[in-house]
């Protein structure tokens, strides 16, 4: 079920238009996302590296860039421990890249999902102790890790903690919360209470880079080197889906403008198994292409695997690793569609008792995917939804939840039932003895306070905006909005009545509906659906008229080019409405 909703927020679009030499459409899609004051706008129209705040202002950076600068120049030995998902080997290779271009002795752990689960633990350090390391950096992990942080410090380590989720808390009598930071000598994180960083929505290789910025300048060293960096930083950026708002919109926008000028022979190599070479890089192919490949390492194999093509300086061997990596996501993609099919049928049963959280336990499941498949039934639900699995430690899962339910908070009031947990309000991961299952559900349950209208998905309209008004010019400014992402969205339009006059299906699943259109004033246009031929037929059945929302694109084929819709949400009536 789906409600659609269209903004109705206020502006003086032409003048904000002739300001910026942009059409009034597309000053009113800007200020449809809250960007207002001349500023903010002039910012997310041109806004550069220039743009990006001091590293400084960060609480933390200042105590670790002095811990760093004196452990490079006294060559002490030290090791990144990152987590294995995109955004923790991006901030690995960032780190690493950045400290040995400075002459530091470093090396990288990234934990094996499967046997040493999310992040820094004891055992990690053990084994770092074992091998002579001085100093432990964090990224992309360690701001929950209060034991396993405090155990390195007892043992003789430097520790030094940069992430950038959530920090954990006790909440006190009065209603108030204690953080609970970890007791490093240096801890970089945003989301700190006392951490007043102008942008605090930055992945974990956002802190990773803005911490090799400030140690760069620290060492009088130009910051402009690091730019080589910035493709594995939008990367990292899009895949961890933060908001692409800010500092985040301008490292994806600098960054995929150098996919091309890299001369990582890993990324090359990984673009090339893509026949991607010579195609424009977007957020699409980061979050949809490389990213899926790269996260599958993590999944079914190593993330090390990930991190060794990108050190790699052989191309035959770095094509080797990137097809590798390329049937891993396959495979994903395989275990992924299976364990789907699996959670759909368990959730409707839950649904059906009453469950508004949706805790599914699929025992055969690769746990790796967990996150995957409970990110596709929340799509599909609208519910917030944990899938959890058997592994060697109990039970462990990964959760995804919608805008109304905080995964974090809630979870936090029910943390006894963990043997370890962490994450964001909207994606969380945690393990538990398998004997806590069903409390654990319900618990969650008893403590929801969501309602019906909270599961119904809201569909925000840009612009009630007939195809008539569609131009070649319009669409190609539209293009000065992205990179999109989360909290800068692919504008979206709606037309409130088109003729269906021809319906014709492509691709070998039968999953490309192309839709000749017309409009009451006579526009003819092609319109695109991706989904099952079975499926939109059911919906049109004997009606030939379709309200619907789309996104405008250019359709460039053997030189023509032509407008089209792509159609995002739809449904079919009679005649007119």
């Amino acid at each position: 079920m789906e409600q659609w909703y269209v903004y109705k927020k206020k502006a003086d679009f032409q003048t904000i238009g002739e300001t910026f030499q942009i059409d009034p459409v597309i000053a009113r899609l800007i200020r449809n996302r809250d960007i207002i004051d001349e500023q903010d706008i002039k910012k997310y129209l041109y806004g550069t590296m220039e743009n990006i705040a001091d590293p400084f202002l960060m609480k933390g950076i200042e105590e670790a860039v002095h811990i760093l600068k004196d452990k490079i120049a006294e060559k002490k030995y030290l090791r990144i421990i990152s987590d294995y998902d995109v955004d923790g080997v991006m901030s690995n290779y960032i780190l690493w890249k950045a400290i040995t271009d400075l002459g530091g002795n470093v090396d990288f752990t990234i934990p094996n999902r499967m046997k040493d689960g999310y992040g820094i633990n004891q055992h990690l350090i053990e084994r770092a102790l074992e091998e002579g390391v001085d100093t432990i950096i964090t990224c992309d992990n360690g701001i929950a890790a209060t034991e396993a942080i405090e155990f390195g410090r007892e043992k003789g380590l430097t520790m030094i903690v940069t992430d950038h989720h959530e920090v954990p808390y006790e909440e006190l009598q009065d209603g108030s919360r204690k953080e609970i930071l970890p007791n490093a000598h240096a801890v970089a994180d945003p989301k700190q209470k006392e951490c007043h960083y102008p942008d605090p929505l930055l992945c974990g290789a956002g802190v990773a880079f803005q911490l090799m910025r400030g140690l760069y300048r620290k060492l009088g060293k130009s910051e402009a080197k690091l730019e080589s960096l910035l493709p594995f930083l939008a990367l990292a950026t899009v895949c961890d889906v933060v908001d692409l708002t800010g500092e985040n919109r301008i490292f994806v926008k600098e960054g995929l403008k150098r996919f091309h000028d890299t001369k990582n022979i890993g990324l090359k190599a990984l673009l090339k198994v893509h026949e991607m070479e010579e195609k424009k890089i977007g957020s699409y192919d980061c979050g949809f292409i490389l990213g899926p490949c790269i996260n599958a390492s993590g999944r079914l194999d190593t993330a090390e695997k990930v991190m060794n093509l990108f050190l790699e300086k052989n191309m035959e061997k770095a094509e080797e690793i990137a097809l590798e990596l390329k049937g891993l996501n396959e495979q994903r993609k395989r275990l992924t569609e299976e364990g789907v099919l699996e959670g759909l049928e368990q959730a409707r049963r839950w649904m059906d008792r009453g469950d508004k959280v949706l805790v599914i336990y699929l025992p055969d499941c690769h746990e790796s995917v967990a996150g995957i498949i409970a990110g596709r039934i929340k799509d599909r639900l609208h519910h917030p939804v944990f899938v959890l699995t058997d592994s060697e430690d109990g039970l462990k899962g990964s959760g995804r939840s919608i805008e109304s339910y905080s995964m974090f908070e809630e979870m936090m009031k029910v943390k006894d039932v963990f043997t370890k947990f962490g994450g964001h309000p909207m994606a969380a991961g945690c393990s538990l003895e398998p004997d806590r299952l069903e409390e654990f559900r319900d618990r969650l349950n008893q403590n929801c306070r969501l309602e019906e209208k909270d599961f119904i998905e809201k569909i925000h309209i840009d612009i009630d905006m007939p195809v008539d008004y569609i131009t070649t010019g319009l669409v190609e400014q539209i293009a000065v909005m992205e990179p999109f992402g989360k909290a800068n969205k692919r504008p979206l339009f709606a037309h409130r009545k088109l003729k269906v006059e021809r319906v014709r299906v492509f691709g070998k699943g039968k999953n490309v509906i192309k839709l000749a259109l017309k409009s009451s004033q006579g526009t003819r246009i092609d319109g695109m659906i991706f989904e099952e031929e079975d499926t939109f037929r059911q919906k049109m059945g004997e009606m030939n008229y379709i309200t619907c929302t789309y996104y405008p694109t250019i359709n460039e084929y053997q030189g023509y080019r032509n407008l089209q819709i792509n159609i995002q949400n739809y449904f079919f009536t009679e005649d007119t409405i």
